[in-house]
């Protein structure tokens, strides 16, 4: 071949080639983070390494907010543990509205105790004066957020809401007192209002059916007794830490203080219908029934805990209907808290952090979707 025909060729490939290079390259996704691969347990983790890499990875992307812990718990096995920096195994992690899903639990242990009845109006001695509409306000109602209690859970500017009130402002020295007397905005049973200040009564429930005392150093001791040794002990959360107001009442819409570990812990026991990884039983099985069964009044909620359902129009998504099966429920937390369980693929998932924001919320709830996506239904 004459040597002049040479260059010819090559100016006719090169475009060729190249155009091929960029085929073979086009579409594979990019490497996983080597913080990402080293959070990942030995041995079989019932999905691919590298996807479920790069699907924690996603968790931890800036345009998700800041993620400090992520447990996935595959069976009884923590297959996948990252923390952000600064946070590590041992950290405390406030729940906020994780903790609601801790009162459901105490409900339904006090009702199998035969100390409270789900369908009976709540006990409690302020609805009990004669004439008093919310009288006829039951325990399930309560449990479902059909209360038909006023309350805004967020206000425009923010510290106007009744949560922020009865935290920090003018309820917080006897949060069940400020939530026990809001009037009725709708007959009990009727619409759905989501409500922390529901979960402070039901806290409040809980502790009269424990204690006659009025004196708040005995109310805080019978409910932290009860947590500790019907719950904590139990489940083995050695680390968690509820906080009461100065009356004595466990703040049992937001703040229970525990290890990601232990989070996962209490997940665990959900998706194990109530055992305990021990195999001793702390609630009944049909309890945790009750507990993901849609109420009448949003199919995307049961008994304080959130369900993969759609939700009626105008309300905004919480999970994921259409991306996983309408078998998982959560629990969730204020900024982007999550403990997500999957019966069927014998998964807990636990995110906490800090995510601020609708697009950044949107981005979190992507991530953790395919986060779960990666492992198939147990065998």
């Amino acid at each position: 071949m004459p040597r002049r025909v040479l260059p010819i060729l090559a100016a006719v490939l090169l475009p060729v080639l190249c155009a091929c290079d960029a085929t073979d390259g086009a579409g594979l996704p990019p490497p996983p983070s080597a913080e990402s691969m080293a959070a990942l347990a030995k041995g079989d983790i019932g999905a691919s390494r590298e996807n479920l890499a790069r699907a924690i990875d996603g968790v931890f992307a800036q345009e998700a907010g800041e993620t400090r812990a992520l447990i996935v718990m595959h069976g009884t096995r923590i297959v996948a543990e990252r923390y952000g920096e600064g946070y590590a195994d041992d950290t405390r992690f406030v729940g906020w509205s994780l903790t609601k899903t801790v009162t459901g639990v105490v409900i339904g242990m006090l009702i199998a105790d035969g100390s409270l009845a789900l369908d009976q109006p709540a006990p409690l001695p302020r609805w009990q004066r004669g004439g008093d509409p919310r009288a006829t306000i039951t325990v399930r109602e309560l449990l479902q957020m059909r209360s038909g209690l006023r309350h805004e859970e967020v206000g425009e500017p923010n510290y106007t809401g009744d949560t922020p009130r009865m935290l920090y402002l003018d309820g917080r020295d006897d949060m069940a007192h400020y939530a026990e007397t809001q009037p009725l905005d709708a007959d009990p049973g009727k619409d759905w209002n989501y409500s922390s200040a529901t979960s402070v009564i039901l806290s409040d429930v809980a502790t009269r059916a424990l204690t006659s005392s009025e004196k708040p150093a005995e109310r805080q001791a019978a409910m932290a007794g009860y947590l500790h040794e019907r719950l904590f002990g139990p489940l083995g959360m050695t680390s968690a830490v509820p906080e009461f107001d100065a009356r004595g009442t466990f703040i049992g819409g937001s703040m229970l203080h525990a290890t990601a570990r232990d989070w996962a812990k209490f997940g665990a026991m959900l998706r194990d219908s109530g055992l305990a990884e021990n195999r001793v039983r702390v609630i009944p099985r049909s309890w945790v029934r009750f507990m993901i069964t849609p109420s009448p009044a949003d199919p995307a909620y049961g008994a304080h805990l959130w369900l993969n359902r759609t939700r009626p129009e105008g309300r905004e998504p919480v999970l994921f209907p259409g991306k996983a099966s309408d078998r998982v429920f959560a629990m969730l937390g204020f900024r982007g808290q999550y403990v997500v369980i999957s019966p069927e693929q014998d998964l807990v998932i636990v995110r906490l952090g800090d995510t601020r924001g609708e697009e950044a919320e949107s981005r979190l709830r992507e991530a953790m979707a395919t986060l779960l996506s990666r492992f198939p239904k147990a065998q």
